[in-house]
């Protein structure tokens, strides 16, 4: 690949980016939750059916956020689009590194504006 190739492939990639506003970081669980008592449902062994929002965080833990049904879909919508950006990022870094491989050699005599 030579180097407009390059600049014209991640233009072509910053130009996808999905919006930064709309990203969400973390897993999309499903979960079951049952009441200690006073619930026919959780008595039957049926527990509720919950989505769950979980983050880890470096030396904190898991911090889990349960959503509502109607959330459901935008938190996908956001994962997917944190996934979307995070690769595009990771390809758009292979290609400045390849863009700086590619660029010529300083001369070696002297400092530049000398």
């Amino acid at each position: 690949m030579n180097r407009e190739q390059a600049i014209r492939k991640r233009d072509r990639l910053v130009a996808q980016l999905p919006s930064a506003v709309e990203i969400l970081r973390g897993s999309l669980l499903d979960r079951t939750i049952r009441h200690r008592s006073g619930c026919a449902k959780c008595a039957r062994g049926e527990g509720h059916q919950v989505s769950v929002l979980a983050v880890g965080y470096p030396g904190e833990g898991m911090r889990q956020i349960s959503l509502r049904r109607e959330q459901v879909a935008h938190a996908k919508q956001c994962l997917e689009n944190y996934y979307k950006l995070k690769a595009a990022l990771e390809e758009i870094c292979e290609l400045n590194q390849q863009l700086i491989r590619l660029q010529p050699q300083q001369a070696k005599t002297g400092r530049r504006g000398q």
